[in-house]
């Protein structure tokens, strides 16, 4: 296979999902920056690390150097304080969009959380233009970074795909996951639908496979081309099996956002 690209910035490099996509995209470069604010283990002969922070923005800029495209999986993964939030996913995200606009690079592809829509409900049926309910902190930070690509898309014309991840790991652990999880594979296949699509202008899409319940509707982003191959049928039974039903008007059972929505502020946690 001929790399599609010379060089791609994959930020969150040493993460769980960075870690499969420096497998998963190695075929679509010649060369994998891999950036993440710990140094990244056992390199290929076509990768090559970077150790920094996201506030960091002159390291920020020299990474987004040269590059053809940013997978920008880096930050905060969770819940945490105002601070953690605000240098790492706000501050470090916009260092990224000024590395690719002073770099010329054409296309972020961003792992924004489904905990950027949160507090909406099951049944709600929401598609990409639903409004934005961040259901904590964490869920805020990603609301402001798809408006961020949004912004430079309509200003700038840099493309984004802002990737709505639910649930990616090895194997859905909780009943949520029977309709939340997106498997590896299909969370490398949406990325790179999002790298090779001919155009992306500004797209949100929903990251699931495709499991039997489908509480968002994502035909607004069809035009990536992502088809997700994997689904939570061969797990359902087992844990149906071992876990009590579910109470449905518990809020983390209504809302999409799951145990989030019962999530305090975490600088009071921090304080106690």
């Amino acid at each position: 296979m001929t790399p599609r690209f010379d060089t791609i910035l994959i930020t969150g490099a040493a993460g769980r999902l960075g870690t499969e996509l420096r497998r998963g995209l190695a075929p679509l470069a010649r060369k994998l920056r891999l950036a993440d604010v710990v140094q990244v283990q056992n390199l290929r002969p076509n990768e090559e690390a970077l150790t920094f922070d996201l506030a960091d923005e002159a390291a920020v800029l020299a990474a987004c150097a040269g590059v053809d495209a940013i997978v920008h999986f880096g930050g905060v993964p969770l819940e945490r304080s105002w601070d953690s939030i605000l240098n790492a996913n706000i501050r470090g995200s916009y260092h990224i969009y000024e590395g690719a606009r002073k770099a010329g690079v054409r296309r972020v592809i961003y792992a924004s959380s489904v905990h950027a829509i949160g507090y909406h409900r099951l049944e709600d049926q929401i598609d990409a233009n639903a409004p934005h309910r961040p259901d904590g902190l964490y869920g805020l930070s990603k609301c402001f970074v798809e408006d961020l690509g949004r912004l430079y898309w309509d200003k700038f014309g840099i493309e984004t795909a802002a990737l709505r991840i639910f649930s990616s790991f090895p194997e859905p652990a909780d009943r949520r996951m029977l309709w939340s999880w997106l498997s590896f594979d299909d969370c490398i296949g949406l990325v790179t639908a999002a790298l090779t699509a001919p155009r992306v202008g500004f797209t949100l899409s929903f990251g699931m496979s495709d499991n039997a319940v489908k509480p968002v509707d994502n035909r607004l982003a069809g035009h990536l081309g992502y088809t997700p191959q994997d689904n939570t049928e061969a797990f359902r039974a087992g844990l149906e099996a071992k876990l009590p039903a579910p109470d449905p008007k518990a809020p983390a059972v209504q809302h999409l956002g799951g145990w989030f929505v019962d999530l305090g502020h975490p600088d009071d946690e921090a304080s106690q």
